[in-house]
């Protein structure tokens, strides 16, 4: 179908709007976001608040549907409005062009992570209205910064104030990631991220001898040991089909530093290894382990973690029967038909802010048949993809807000 054919629907329209809006790092301008989505709660007819946990250039603008019970534990609905760089001249379409080709693809950053899952909430939302419907649970819709960098400046802080509190959140849903499959992935917890500087001090002088206890050599002691523990996750992953990324500790060295000129022994060297733990590996036991790598290496070696935010993983969310919100999502996935599969998120979403308060939260997109492109060139999603994750949406909300409390 032709791409003119498209600008009749007023969804796609909307979520054309919102994708053009460049909210983009290291420097996003996210006021044009907020009038927008200003504009998006006027014609839903719903009150909207922008709030600033940590300063004027990061808002976080909340959407509320009140429901009928207003003393019940409400649901969340999260996004984000930032989006990662691009590099234009690798793009076949303008980045920021929303525009839709021949075969109903609209090419735009965030696309996929996660305009659309922002806007699909609100589609969804105006449909179930334009029904006539209320529910007994309310309803925030929330679009927040930040996200793309960590969240620092977004749903951390906000997590913390007053004015989160005040929402009353009983169970949140955040952004999954796209599926090349017929299979909609659904993560209900994430790996967490404990990347380790080393700073390996050791003898220094000139080049051309053999000194003992050299930090290059320490180095590169460390170094065999963190590879063959990330080749041993490497072995997990290839002979289990049943695991993901997300099911393994993954470790890369990103950044090694120090030295003056090619013949001077230098007495530091930092090597820098992002590292992100799975479920199953304690936090304190890895520390252990590090501690026991500087000893054997030679000593003499400092180390410290990129993230000092949890000393232990941040407890999943509960999916059994004694979590009515997961037996509820599942039960509308389930009579849509949808194939799912529980999986732990590979990344950082601002879901793990959300579970580390005592939040239940579920990371979905409704996003599949469709290559994983997001912070990729090109990112794109269909209009019939799109179209179908409202209505997969307007099942999933119709039924979270309806839980008996």
């Amino acid at each position: 179908m032709a791409a003119r054919n498209w600008e009749t629907d007023k969804e796609i329209e909307y979520f054309r709007e919102y994708l053009r809006i460049p909210s983009v790092h290291p420097n996003p301008d996210y006021e044009p976001c907020v009038e927008f989505l200003k504009r998006q709660a006027e014609d839903l007819d719903l009150p909207v608040k922008v709030y600033y946990p940590l300063d004027k250039q990061n808002p976080v603008v909340v959407l509320t549907w009140e429901g009928t019970e207003k003393e019940w534990p409400s649901i969340l609905l999260n996004s984000h409005m930032d989006v990662v760089p691009v590099f234009p001249e690798k793009w076949t379409h303008p980045p920021f062009g929303a525009e839709v080709d021949e075969e109903g693809r609209i090419f735009a950053r965030g696309s996929q992570d996660m305009k659309c899952v922002g806007m699909q909430y609100l589609a969804a939302i105006r449909a179930l209205k334009g029904k006539g419907l209320r529910f007994k649970r309310t309803i925030h819709i929330s679009f927040v910064p930040d996200e793309e960098v960590g969240g620092r400046k977004g749903m951390m802080p906000f997590v913390s104030s007053e004015e989160f509190k005040s929402l009353n959140i009983g169970f949140s849903l955040d952004e999954g990631i796209s599926s090349p499959t017929s299979e909609f992935p659904v993560f209900y917890a994430e790996r967490t991220l404990k990347g380790v500087i080393f700073k390996i001090s050791g003898s220094a002088g000139h080049g051309l001898l053999l000194m003992p206890n050299t930090a290059g050599e320490k180095l590169s002691y460390i170094t065999s040991k963190m590879m063959e523990f990330r080749a041993s996750q490497l072995k997990r992953l290839n002979d289990n089909p049943e695991l993901q990324i997300g099911d393994v500790t993954t470790i890369n060295l990103t950044i090694v530093d120090g030295g003056v000129q090619s013949n001077v022994v230098p007495p530091l060297l930092t090597a820098v290894f992002d590292v992100r733990l799975s479920l199953d590996l304690k936090v304190s036991d890895f520390y252990t382990f590090l501690v026991n790598l500087c000893e054997e290496a030679g000593g003499d070696i400092e180390f410290e973690f990129t993230s000092k935010r949890r000393n232990e993983h941040t407890a999943p969310t509960v999916t059994d029967e004694s979590n009515p919100f997961w037996m509820t999502f599942k039960s509308a996935t389930d009579e849509l038909g949808l194939k799912t599969k529980l999986q732990v998120f590979p990344g950082g979403t601002d879901s793990r802010y959300i579970r580390e308060v005592g939040i239940p939260a579920l990371g979905f997109s409704p996003i599949n048949n469709t290559p994983v492109l997001l912070h990729d060139h090109d990112e794109i999603l269909r209009v019939e993809t799109y179209l179908k994750g409202i209505e997969i949406y307007k099942k999933i909300i119709e039924n979270l807000a309806s839980v008996e409390s």
